[in-house]
């Protein structure tokens, strides 16, 4: 897989990535917007109180792609070229990216209680941190695609964790559907997870720069 390097096929490549993201994203707040447009009473906590389950999956699925594009776009901020590989890998993370309102609405409509649903969900979640934890290995194996500032930098073990706690959610929510929406909210904790596992790895090249 030689790499690509013309400015321009970058540049598209990356501003298709951020286009295909912020449609997904903003895609989740469609069916709130169309109950606010139904919503004919006078107290507008009613309606919070009637829909808490929408808004809640609309939080959980913000935050979580929220999260995916700081990784990625980290990621391709390291890197100034591409290969046929990474270009497939990202379209299948995009794919993933696009998909999950899907399941979102599915949750919020269904009230959460059906398994075979919240497995659809958090398992779109779990493809989505596996390709990008796939695109991130290609960049470590091919040094050319990287930015010279940042070659020797870029560590594999942010994303490996998060991927690793959307296998678990996936797990749980399986093994365990009475709990519901209780272990969507493990999600949450991929964030906190992946940063505490950059900082020990700039702790690991610290120490091992040092004299």
């Amino acid at each position: 897989m030689n790499p690509m390097h013309t400015e321009r096929g970058f540049d598209r490549l990356v501003n298709f990535s951020d286009a295909v993201v912020a449609i997904a994203i903003t895609l989740l707040i469609l069916p709130l917007v169309d109950t606010a447009t139904e919503f004919t009473g006078d107290n507008i906590l009613d309606l919070l109180q009637e829909d808490w389950l929408k808004l809640l999956v609309f939080v959980i699925s913000f935050v979580v792609i929220g999260r995916f594009w700081l990784a990625h776009h980290r990621m391709y901020e390291s890197i100034n070229g591409y290969n046929s590989g990474l270009l497939w890998v990202n379209l299948l993370w995009l794919m993933s990216i696009v998909f999950l309102p899907f399941p979102t609405e599915l949750i919020a409509t269904s009230g959460g209680d059906n398994p075979t649903t919240s497995l659809l969900y958090v398992g779109t979640m779990v493809v989505t941190s596996m390709s990008g934890a796939w695109q991130q290995w290609i960049v470590i194996r091919h040094p050319e695609l990287q930015a010279p500032e940042a070659r020797g930098t870029i560590r594999i073990g942010p994303a490996i964790s998060t991927a690793a706690m959307m296998v678990v959610v996936f797990i749980a929510t399986a093994l365990l559907p009475q709990l519901g929406l209780l272990t969507l909210l493990l999600l949450l904790l991929a964030g906190p997870l992946q940063a505490i596992t950059r900082r020990l790895a700039r702790r690991s090249d610290a120490g091992t720069a040092a004299p």
